[in-house]
């Protein structure tokens, strides 16, 4: 089989070909590739190409593809049963040690994904404030739940308006947008609007903006001032938690949330999320409380297996100290490479995620991201993707690193770069 001719009968099967948007390729041209197997930090498609991939299935995959204590663990549990409707020790445990690993989570609620979490978790700070109004921040994504669609208007304190159709603005009529590192303009939405505005939610280094960092007046600009209006604080670590820091974001950013938002690595590639936080606010949670929300499979004992193997491996001594190392090594070594073939390239990184940003400057917003050169970025995509090279397929995407990744692969990568960069 061939990837283009795959890709052409599940354009007529699937809707773009792909189940979920950025897979299809369409911001950077060309078709995808269809993954046959995984191992390690490689994907081998059905055509039998080897890429060294930097993708790692959006972040999940820290501990590598295929890795062998998780999918042992895995084959005992399908054969005790895949999903029982009923409580399950499994999930109690997995609950304790998401409780212990970050101290700001009293109790957790299990989901299978970001999207229902966030929106599990938004519907739970409103009802737990009696209060509507929700404020997000531009360029960060937080599922593709209706009130998180939202694009932010033409002024600093804006009601935001659907940036998807089938979304009625009524939707999203009660979310309000300011930009990512913006404290004025959210200090400006409170004193407006701070007595009817239930939570802020934000991702603390935004990774679907490329990577931005916060700055450590926002850090501290939230901290502080949703709490002095009564309103509670929503941090989203779909792909942060786990990932930066064995104690997530907020460990490395002092961040003291009422509610987290879990996903991607917590579930080691299976699909699992969860929102947890303080127990006064949790116990709105039906059954306790009058705030509802349930799911069939949610905390099934499949997904929960792979979470609780993974949190073992994550554990191990020097394991972000290795990944951060490594996402050292390849950032300096393709801004280096950049610089002898004077393309203007700058690059950041936290743990194991990191950014390459066709630019002189690290951006702060979605606005300064916007500005990176995009054509430079399809031509890199390219150029690597030729010599076996994953990365995200989008100049908006950050990217990944995985334990399974070496010193000798990395430099594979940089090598790849500067040979890419030399061709221009």
């Amino acid at each position: 089989m061939l990837n283009q001719e795959v890709f052409a009968t599940a354009k007529q099967l699937i809707p773009g070909g792909v189940n979920s948007p950025v897979r299809s390729f369409a911001s950077v041209g060309g078709i995808p590739f269809f993954t046959a197997k995984a191992k390690d930090c490689y994907l081998y498609d059905i055509e039998d190409k080897k890429y060294i991939d930097y993708v790692c299935s959006w972040g999940a995959n820290i501990a590598g593809h295929a890795q062998e204590y998780v999918t042992k663990r895995l084959s005992a549990a399908i054969s005790n049963g895949l999903s029982f409707g009923t409580p399950t020790f499994l999930e109690v445990e997995f609950a304790r040690q998401i409780c212990a690993l970050m101290p700001s989570i009293e109790k957790v609620r299990l989901v299978n994904s970001g999207t229902e979490a966030v929106m599990s978790a938004i519907r739970l700070v409103r009802g737990s404030t009696n209060r509507d109004y929700i404020v997000k921040f531009n360029g960060c994504y937080h599922g593709h739940c209706d009130s998180m669609l939202v694009s932010a208007g033409s002024g600093v304190i804006t009601f935001g308006s659907s940036n998807s159709a089938g979304v009625p603005n009524q939707f999203v009529a009660n979310t309000l947008v300011v930009d990512y590192n913006d404290v004025k303009g959210l200090t400006q939405v409170f004193e407006k609007y701070g007595d009817n505005i239930a939570g802020v939610i934000f991702e603390p280094y935004a990774g679907n903006m490329n990577l931005v960092s916060p700055t450590a007046e926002f850090i501290q600009c939230l901290n502080t001032l949703p709490k002095h209006y009564g309103a509670l604080l929503i941090c989203d670590e779909v792909m942060t938690g786990f990932r930066v820091a064995l104690g997530g974001a907020q460990s490395v950013l002092a961040i003291n949330p009422d509610i987290t938002i879990l996903g991607k690595v917590v579930g080691g590639g299976m699909p699992l999320a969860a929102f947890g936080g303080r127990a006064a606010v949790m116990d709105y949670l039906a059954p306790l409380g009058s705030v509802y929300q349930a799911g069939t499979l949610s905390g099934n004992p499949i997904a929960v297996t792979s979470g609780l193997a993974n949190l073992e491996l994550i554990q191990q001594p020097n394991f972000y100290a290795q990944l951060s190392t490594l996402a050292k090594r390849l950032t300096d070594g393709i801004s280096a490479v950049a610089k002898v073939n004077q393309i203007e390239l700058c690059t950041n990184y936290v743990g194991g995620m990191f950014g390459i940003h066709f630019q002189a400057e690290l951006p702060n917003n979605l606005s300064q991201v916007s500005l990176a050169n995009v054509e430079l970025f399809k031509r890199f995509f390219h150029g690597m993707l030729d010599k076996g090279i994953f990365f995200a397929p989008s100049m908006f995407e950050a990217g990944f690193i995985c334990i399974k990744h070496s010193e000798a692969v990395v430099d594979k990568t940089i090598e790849c770069a500067h040979q890419v960069f030399a061709s221009w």
